[in-house]
Order: structure tokens, then sequence, then C-alpha cells
């Protein structure tokens, strides 16, 4: 073939992407001779007492006659592993009384996976009596995850409202929901097909209150559509929330997204979608259509360890207070090695990512990034978190965000040394390049 040519979906999803920048850094060559500060994926951290309980775990299926054997050689349904559903509807509704069963839960290949079946599943073209509508999904707190802006098959079915936000004088800030623009929008706009948030949210680990949801959940209701809920790092598991204003929320409006992959799973891609039956079902038939079932370990890792309370346990009481701890320790960083400059950090309540505001960078935040590769440090740019262009000009294009070219997100789940390094180069470059 001289010229290869794709269909639309292929020009739409195999060009240039935000997420494919940032797992790209993750797997190409790095500059020789420079000491590396990988602080721009997800990747979660190693933590010891994690993984001893999936090394138990994994121990206990390669001693049981042929328990190994039978997981890596069979096919789960497409829906996922019967007996891991079930141990998640019983823990589930159990200890927060929400009022499902097995036939609430399916299980994807990683939640990345649920994102872009439900995206499709809900937005874009609908042919109804003989008519054509295109609906859109609402993101109602931008900047939001760089790993969704892309996954709309169709063109044109992503809508960003851009965040609110207060300073404080301790040089951290916190973006909130701007309610009045959201309902606005959604009292005119009836080509809306879902509202979608991440909670905490990625990048900026902010999190949502519980009134927030609650009203996310009611305008859910009004509106008749459903409210994505995107609980990679949220409770019960991997808990890597700091703030004691969350609580677990699931209604018959909400699809919740759910993973293994922060607490200690991410190469296992295991995602969970709890919500309504109907939903589960197609879930189900297009999981059989696209990867005809969902891998095996993850759910056989930790499916006992749900069922007896051992993975929530283990989430509050050392998953939690591990990245806390380091959460701090780099916020003391940032301001040491930021000193004199006119910068501020999101307040983090939780995920594991800092939001870095640098008002006077005078270049932007993407051509930062390049230079920051050179030495050695691999971030995020945050111009890839603003995205949902409304087509009518009914709301501020997502670039007029004050932050939109002024932001970084940092992983700081790496090792200490990695993490103090990669903030010190920062510090550097950014008073190389300032206003």
């Amino acid at each position: 073939m001289k010229d290869i040519i794709f269909s639309d979906f292929g020009e739409k999803l195999c060009g240039p992407s935000g997420i494919n920048d940032l797992m790209d850094d993750l797997g190409k060559p790095l500059p020789k001779g420079i000491p590396l500060s990988l602080m721009g994926g997800g990747n979660p951290a190693r933590i010891p007492e994690v993984e001893a309980l999936y090394r138990q775990q994994m121990a206990g299926i390669m001693e049981n006659g042929t328990e190994f054997e039978d997981l890596i050689g069979r096919y789960d349904a497409p829906q996922g592993r019967i007996k891991f559903i079930e141990q998640i509807a019983e823990c589930l509704s159990g200890k927060y009384g929400w009022k499902i069963g097995p036939e609430n839960i399916a299980v994807t290949n990683g939640s990345q996976s649920a994102f872009f079946y439900l995206f499709n599943m809900f937005s874009g073209t609908y042919t109804v009596n003989g008519k054509t509508v295109k609906k859109r999904i609402v993101f109602p707190l931008v900047p939001e995850y760089v790993g969704y802006a892309d996954q709309g098959i169709e063109r044109g079915t992503f809508t960003g409202i851009n965040a609110d936000f207060e300073m404080y004088a301790d040089r951290s800030f916190k973006y909130k929901i701007d309610f009045p623009r959201l309902e606005k929008y959604l009292s005119s706009h009836d080509d809306t097909a879902a509202l979608c948030v991440t909670r905490p949210t990625n990048p900026t680990g902010n999190v949502l209150t519980d009134d927030e949801i609650t009203h996310l959940s009611e305008l859910s209701k009004r509106y008749d559509i459903p409210l994505f809920i995107d609980n990679a790092y949220g409770l019960p598991w991997p808990d890597i929330i700091f703030t004691d204003d969350a609580k677990p929320f699931w209604d018959e409006n909400v699809i919740l997204s759910m993973s293994l992959s922060k607490i200690g799973l991410p190469s296992l891609r295991t995602g969970i979608i709890i919500a309504q039956k109907e939903i589960i079902k197609a879930i189900s038939n297009l999981n059989a259509i696209a990867a005809l079932a969902s891998g095996s370990v993850g759910q056989a890792l930790a499916g006992d360890l749900i069922r007896t309370g051992k993975l929530i346990e283990i989430a509050h009481t050392v998953v939690r207070p591990f990245y806390e701890k380091k959460s701090v320790q780099t916020q003391k960083w940032i301001h040491t090695y930021f000193k004199g400059g006119n910068y501020y950090v999101h307040k983090s309540e939780g995920s594991i990512f800092l939001w870095l505001l640098m008002e006077d960078l005078a270049v932007p935040a993407k051509e930062f990034y390049q230079l920051l590769k050179k030495r050695g440090v691999f971030v995020m740019p945050g111009e890839f978190f603003f995205f949902g262009n409304q087509a009518d000009s009914t709301l501020p294009p997502v670039e007029e965000h004050p932050h939109y070219s002024k932001c970084l997100r940092l992983n700081y789940a790496g090792s200490a040394e990695e993490v103090e390094r990669g903030i010190k180069t920062i510090a550097e470059l950014y008073f190389q390049n300032r206003k």
C-alpha cells in the first residue's frame, strides 16, 4: 500500500492525543546520563504491605489443586468472574446498604476501557423514530482527566465547563463546580446525554464534597440522565482521600466506576462498573464483542480480600496514610524550592497527583514540559486537561480559563529522592522562564 488511509474512526482514535503522549513517555528510551524523575504517568507506588497480601493470595492459588491452571486456562463470562462479582455485591451492599446484586456489576479491562464503552454508548448520534440527534457528555469540573479527552468515536461530543476557583494566602487554591453555569447550560441543552466527574479529581487532587455529589445526582435525576463517577482513587478502595467530607456514593441514576489499579494491580487491568442491570447487560454485550472477556487474574487475587474486608482495611490503614504523607512532603519541597515565585498548589485532598500553578510562567506549559524532558523530568502539561468546547458558543472556550497554559500535573508516588529532584529541577527552570 502506497498511502494508508484510515476511516474516520481510525483518524479520530489513532492520531495524536494527550493520553498517547503520556503513555509514550513511559515507554520511550530515556536521556542517557541524566537522573530521571518520572512524575508524568499515573503509575501508583509499590507498597510492601499491599504486595504481600497479593503474594499470599497467589501462593494460595498455586497450592490449591488445579486452581492456577483453571485461572489462566479458561475465559470468564463477558460480565466478569461470577465469584468476584458476587463478592463485590456482598461487600458493598452489606457495608453501605446499596441496593445492588451481581446483576448490577460488570468487570472490564481497566476503567479506561469502561469509560470508552460508556462515553460511546451514551454520546454521539441517536436515531429515534427515523430522526437523528447528536448528544454530548458534560464534564462539570474542567480541568478533567486527560484520558477522557479523545475517547469519543464521534467528534464534538464532549462539553467541558470551566471550574470556578478560590485562592488562599498559604499558596494553595481550590477548584469548585460553577453550579449556576452548569444548571443554566443543562436547562437550555436537551442534547446532554450524561454528566461525568472524577472523585478524587485527576489531575488536581480535588475531592468533590458530599454536598456537591448530591447536587450533581439531583441534577442527573431532574434531567433524566446518568451521572458517571470515576472512583479510581476513591472509597472504599484504594481510599486515597485525605478529607473526611467524602462518603462512598451510589444511586440508581449513577454509573460508578472502580478499579484495582491504584491499590497495587495496575498491570492486571481490572475495572469495575456498578450500574442499573440494563446498563450492565449492555456493557457485558459490548465486552463480548470488543474483548471476549476481561482478564481474570486481578479478580482472583482481590476477590477474597474484598469479601473478608481486608482490602478495605489495608486501603484505610496503609494506603491512605502512605500517600497522604508523601503528598505533605512533596508540598513542602514545592514551597521550599519555589520560594519567592508566583506559584500555587491545588489543595491536596486525594489522588496521587499535585496540580502546580505558575501564574507568571513565560512559556506555555506544553513548551515548559518539553524543556523539562531534556532535564530528565517527566510531568504532564496542564493544557491536555482542558477539553470539551461547546459548538454553539454558549460556554466560554476551555482555553480561556486563566490556568489553561500555566499548570503541571505532578505524580508524587515515586521515591523521595526522585520526587525531590524533580521538584527542584522544575523550580530551577521556572525561575529561568518567568515573565
